[in-house]
């Protein structure tokens, strides 16, 4: 059974969450006065109104100003004032032009306009119409305070709960991977770290009868930008595998990079030309493909900026790197028919082989302030190669970890290991 949550049965998710919040939703009903009422009758009536901010003065139905009780309360408690003005009209209190509004406007547009307003809306309130004008109620600053906070909090709840449902499904894409690399390997390790809840890191390994193909992706982006990459590359890749692919490295990149582009809109599909494009997508992954024979004892890697560490238990004096190609899979400066290269490394037993996102590599911390780099990363490899893999895992996270400090995480993490 697929989980399910909530906002996915909703049919306008946080669109449909906004429109319930309503002008009608802040709705005030309080004593009025006509024009002809005197400010003696004002008086009384927010003296038996304590509750009442502003009353308003309506024509017939047709709302035409509000008086503030603190304005009103002010002047009369000057000397004479009530004698002078107990009998004239309430005009003479009254803000002729208050911020009048219908009872169909959104909240939020209710909040931009109660804001250009300046200080008069939130302190006096405004009026609320039906759809003709015709006076209703008033409303409140502080409702429309209050009631942005609560749609902004309800929008955000739905809002996670989708992330937690995209992290489900992108979990679930994974499962597939883990099951592959456990049927293939009997010492690795796999560590997906996110740095928020979804990312745009994946990992991908498929089993074949004459071996298995394994890759590390960094998609552009993290969160939710990079978890809809992660799926668009995954489903990417399983079609390339299944044209027979998986023996070629350089030319599954090739092939990916050719769908990619495609499918993101990055050339001119008449001309055959790179174009750009202010609206153009300039997206695309970092990556290693590696294809692995257990019975030739070999393997062909192939990467777009994602290098291989190796360590060999015959000669563990140093680590050997093998960059890959520095053109990435897609972009708009990476050409259609780019080429990427092949290279055969011969396997024997014990040999370690890691791959790494560009995350671990670049996280800013220690002493200096600077990136964790590829040396600092090589050398942790080296010092703790001859520990079964998972242990490796942890002894380098806990070297990262305490490298980074309290620095903010900068991109996702993914580590893959494992040994021949």
């Amino acid at each position: 059974m697929q989980p399910t949550v909530d906002s996915v049965n909703t049919q306008f998710g946080a669109k449909k969450t906004e429109a319930e919040y309503i002008t009608k939703t802040l709705l005030r009903n309080c004593p009025q006065v006509s024009p002809n009422a005197t400010g003696s009758e004002v008086l009384v009536l927010l003296t038996e109104h304590p509750e009442i901010i502003s009353l308003p003065v309506v024509d017939n139905t047709l709302p035409i100003g509000l008086i503030n009780r603190s304005l009103f309360m002010d002047e009369m408690s000057k000397p004479f004032r009530r004698e002078v003005f107990a009998r004239k009209s309430c005009i003479a209190f009254m803000e002729k032009e208050p911020l009048v509004v219908k009872e169909s406007l959104g909240i939020q547009e209710l909040s931009f306009k109660v804001v250009q307003s300046g200080s008069k809306a939130l302190k006096d309130g405004f009026v609320i119409t039906d759809d003709h004008g015709e006076y209703l109620g008033i409303g409140t600053g502080e409702d429309v305070m209050r009631q942005v906070a609560e749609l902004q909090a309800e929008k955000n709840r739905l809002i996670m709960e989708s992330i937690n449902y995209a992290s489900v499904i992108q979990t679930s894409f994974l499962r597939s991977s883990r099951e592959d690399i456990s049927q293939s390997l009997a010492d690795y390790f796999i560590h997906w770290e996110p740095r928020d809840k979804v990312g745009g890191d994946y990992y991908f390994c498929k089993k074949f009868q004459d071996g298995f193909f394994i890759a590390l992706i960094d998609c552009t982006g993290h969160g939710v930008p990079g978890a809809f990459m992660t799926l668009i590359m995954a489903s990417f890749l399983d079609h390339i595998l299944l044209e027979d692919n998986r023996h070629d490295p350089a030319g599954a990149l090739a092939s990916m990079n050719r769908k990619v582009k495609t499918a993101l809109g990055q050339i001119n599909l008449q001309s055959s030309s790179l174009y750009v494009d202010s609206n153009q997508s300039d997206d695309g992954m970092d990556t290693a493909f590696c294809w692995i024979d257990m019975e030739s004892m070999q393997m062909l890697y192939a990467g777009a900026k994602t290098p291989l560490f190796m360590i060999d238990p015959n000669d563990d004096q140093q680590i050997n790197i093998i960059n890959g190609d520095k053109k990435c899979v897609g972009y708009v400066d990476t050409p259609m028919d780019y080429v990427w290269t092949n290279h055969t490394i011969s396997l024997s037993k014990g040999m370690c082989i890691y791959l790494t996102t560009d995350g671990i590599i670049d996280q800013i911390g220690g002493a200096k302030q600077i990136a964790f780099g590829k040396q600092r990363f090589s050398q942790q490899l080296l010092a703790n190669y001859k520990q079964p893999m998972p242990e490796q895992s942890e002894l380098l996270l806990e070297s990262f970890y305490a490298y980074q400090g309290k620095q903010r995480r900068r991109d996702d993490v993914s580590l893959l290991g494992f040994r021949i």
